[in-house]
């Protein structure tokens, strides 16, 4: 190999492994920190779908389908950011 082979093969290499771990993590909603939803609550949100898991004062969890639907709930303490994982019933 040459010379200018060998350095395109390293600036792609390091180019790579450089852009592996950019972005968001792939983290469970049960392992993401709860987002406290704030005062005042919102009275209007738009229609769109960013899925959250809002957990509410008792403990239970319902996905939501934003985090201003989510916390327009006066039940709702917080969400974290996708939809509530199911639990398969066997």
């Amino acid at each position: 190999m040459d010379i200018n082979k060998v350095t395109v093969l390293v600036f792609v290499s390091m180019l790579i492994s450089a852009c592996a771990g950019y972005g968001e993590k792939d983290v469970s909603p049960l392992t993401q920190e709860l987002i406290a939803c704030k005062e005042p609550r919102p009275q209007i949100c738009t229609q769109e779908y960013n899925p959250v898991c809002a957990t509410y004062k008792n403990g239970s969890k319902k996905t939501g389908s934003t985090a201003c639907t989510a916390c327009s709930d006066s039940k709702v303490l917080g969400y974290t950011k996708r939809a509530c994982e199911t639990v398969a019933v066997e």
